[in-house]
């Protein structure tokens, strides 16, 4: 289902433009407007109405809107009805009359999904802070260890670790004979 089709938009409609759209639409498909209607002419609204629904979040809300321009441009346009979303938000509408919650399996699925589900986790705002976080402590503890390596050198005449502990441990001899 394209969801640009169904609330009859061009792919660079704006926000007012969608809300327009889907409110249009929504006045005309609503169910109680049809609760008078015949059952099959008050179902094929109810449907459509699920449909301008989920098209209307999906192209609202920016982060999902961009993730279904991904998507759609990267499966084969095949007839819609073949088509089941593999979303993890909102309705799919998979052909005939059935609709159900996303998830199952259609164009985007096997290894690219895998690999858009990871490519989607990565680029996660949390994921992100969580990395750069995880830099800035690291670089943190270089700086110190460079530091103290330094600290270390400047205070023992460029000796190593081992070379000070045997001249520490030859003074201490000598002081302790009697």
């Amino acid at each position: 289902m394209d969801h640009y089709k169904v609330l009859g938009l061009a792919r660079n409609a704006s926000k007012a433009e969608i809300k327009e759209a889907f409110r249009k639409l929504a006045v005309k498909l609503h169910p109680d407007k049809h609760s008078a209607s015949p059952k099959a002419e008050r179902d094929r609204a109810t449907v459509r109405f699920k449909q301008v629904s989920e098209a209307y979040q999906v192209l609202i809300d920016d982060r999902k809107r961009a993730d279904y321009n991904f998507q759609s441009s990267h499966r084969p346009h095949n007839n819609y009805n073949t088509y089941t979303r593999t979303y993890n938000y909102g309705y799919g509408y998979s052909g005939g009359n059935s609709y159900r919650r996303g998830g199952g399996s259609g164009a985007a699925s096997g290894a690219s999904s895998a690999f858009e589900n990871f490519l989607r986790y990565v680029t996660t705002r949390a994921f992100l802070l969580n990395v750069s976080v995880a830099g800035a402590c690291l670089g943190g503890i270089a700086v110190v260890n460079l530091g103290w390596d330094a600290l270390w050198k400047m205070h023992n005449h460029e000796k190593s670790f081992e070379e000070a502990m045997k001249s520490v441990r030859k003074a201490k001899a000598r002081t302790e004979k009697p």
